[in-house]
């Protein structure tokens, strides 16, 4: 044994200084590189992946509440030229909150495409949802108009109703009306703006899916919208925050309690996407910024999230999915 210890070579201090010395030349290399090319490192270009190239600027503009698509400089994109429909959503019915603009809207010409029926339930914003319904039927595909308060229990049930007799079934219930207002602090936000934020977001999604189950069978499903704000936090939404928080718990809660009744529960939590709904809350100078703070550096379209609300309703692609919240922010690093 002592003489193996013996043989062994001694540590040599040489190497590690040769090594700490191939550290530094190493260091030297990438930051003459890094010199070279300042700009590769700060590129701020929007980032386009998609069917066709999207808009990566937005007007500096304002809307008054609840906000109006057709009052918007620039329009957002739902008709998803480049999405052909195969029948997944054959012959249902649905239900979209929401749907007389931005996301909704996006989502109900799509699930016509795929051969679904759909009610578009909204508050007030008449001449957006007209145009809505014009999309649908323009797929081939009925749709009837709801207008109504959906923190009120008795027009939940009013809604399912109509939409049952109108289609003779519902399979899908799309919950996607929101109230949303940046404040600046918890202190700033007073008990009625509180009741709303939360009575419309979280108490609308179960008073709807409330009304809905009843008429769901085997294969229908409830798609929740969600929001990175509710995955990440927003410093100057707290109270819309914490609502998608609650949507996303909700989704899978409500998922665990149906899966024996063969109904599938999801979310879809959208990351900045160009609607009325920002417009009609921040100030113009953050409008014109919104969504740059993403990995894609501009705001998505909402033709650009539909297709996931469509993959999430359709047995044939989602029949093994419940109480998931499919994130679709722009960003890497989505949860």
């Amino acid at each position: 044994m002592e003489s193996a210890m013996s043989s062994r070579k001694p540590d040599h201090p040489a190497a590690a200084e040769a090594l700490a010395r191939k550290h530094q030349a190493i260091q030297r290399r990438q930051r003459e590189k890094d010199r070279a090319a300042p700009a590769a490192r700060k590129k701020t270009a929007a980032v386009q992946a998609g069917a066709r190239k999207q808009p990566s600027r937005q007007p500096a503009e304002q809307l008054r509440k609840p906000g109006r698509e057709s009052d918007l400089k620039l329009k957002p994109r739902y008709q998803a030229p480049a999405y052909e429909g195969s029948r997944k959503l054959a012959d249902m019915g649905a239900i979209v909150t929401g749907g007389d603009s931005g996301i909704g809207r996006a989502v109900a010409v799509l699930f016509a495409r795929e051969g679904a029926d759909v009610a578009i339930v909204y508050l007030n914003e008449h001449a957006d949802a007209k145009v809505t319904q014009a999309a649908v039927e323009a797929e081939g595909r009925r749709c009837i108009l709801i207008p109504g308060d959906v923190r009120r229990s008795a027009f939940c049930e009013r809604a399912v109703a109509r939409t049952v007799k109108a289609f003779g079934r519902l399979d899908i219930l799309v919950n996607n009306a929101a109230f949303q207002m940046h404040a600046e602090s918890l202190e700033a936000l007073d008990d009625e703006r509180i009741d709303l934020t939360l009575q419309t977001n979280i108490g609308g999604y179960m008073r709807m899916a409330r009304a809905a189950l009843p008429h769901l069978g085997a294969g229908a499903s409830i798609i929740n919208t969600g929001s990175r704000t509710g995955l990440q936090g927003s410093r100057n939404l707290i109270d819309y925050s914490a609502t998608k928080g609650a949507i996303h718990a909700f989704t899978k809660a409500l998922a665990l309690n149906v899966i024996e009744r063969g109904i599938r529960v999801n979310a879809v939590a959208p990351g900045p996407v160009w609607t009325p709904l920002n417009p009609a809350d921040k100030m113009p100078a953050d409008v014109k910024q919104f969504g740059k703070e993403t990995d894609f550096k501009r705001v998505a379209q909402p033709e650009e999230l539909s297709p996931a609300f469509v993959f999430l309703a359709a047995p044939s692609c989602a029949g093994y999915i419940t109480g998931i919240v499919l994130p679709v922010t722009g960003n890497v690093a989505a949860i």
